[in-house]
């Protein structure tokens, strides 16, 4: 920006957007404190670097705005998760099941993780049967991201919605 542009000839755009041809920095800069205006490096990878006379206050604001107003309409997509044991009974898959799928119409991914206590340890696999049930109930608000997978003393699977935010 302004005087901290070293090279020997750059190439100037004009405030308007106008080509005002290839010259020395000395010159540009001349030309844009006439105007009340900055000159600013915007392609320095190019030859001759590309400048451009412009406000450049006004330009970081107006950057700042888009940005923050990119961030605005981004959504973050939370991670959920849902935890059960091998011996759940009937009402509480339900309930589990339920708020999963209240999760998943929200446009939030879930973990759902079944903890292995004590001796369920020596037969992980006992919890594959439970966690395929739970996939088949959310079927129709979600579809499995990431397979069942044991995790230290957990079987965890990742289920990401159909509907989106």
């Amino acid at each position: 920006m302004n005087e901290e542009i070293r090279d020997k000839e750059i190439r100037v755009v004009g405030d308007d957007g106008s080509q005002l041809g290839i010259m020395v920095p000395k010159d540009a800069l001349k030309m844009a404190v006439e105007q009340g205006l900055d000159l600013v490096k915007i392609a320095p990878q190019a030859i001759p670097p590309v400048c451009r006379i412009m406000d450049y206050g006004k330009f970081r604001y107006e950057q700042a705005k888009r940005e923050k107003e990119a961030r605005k309409n981004q959504k973050t997509v939370e991670i959920k998760e849902v935890r059960m044991s091998l011996n759940i009974d009937i009402h509480d898959f339900t309930t589990k099941v339920n708020q999963a799928n209240k999760f998943l119409s929200a446009g939030d991914k879930v973990k759902v993780s079944i903890r292995y206590r004590g001796r369920e340890m020596a037969h992980p696999e006992m919890g594959l049967p439970l966690i395929e049930r739970f996939k088949e109930a959310c079927s129709e608000h979600g579809t499995v991201e990431k397979l069942p997978k044991m995790e230290g003393r957990s079987l965890a699977m990742f289920i990401a919605s159909k509907h989106a935010k």
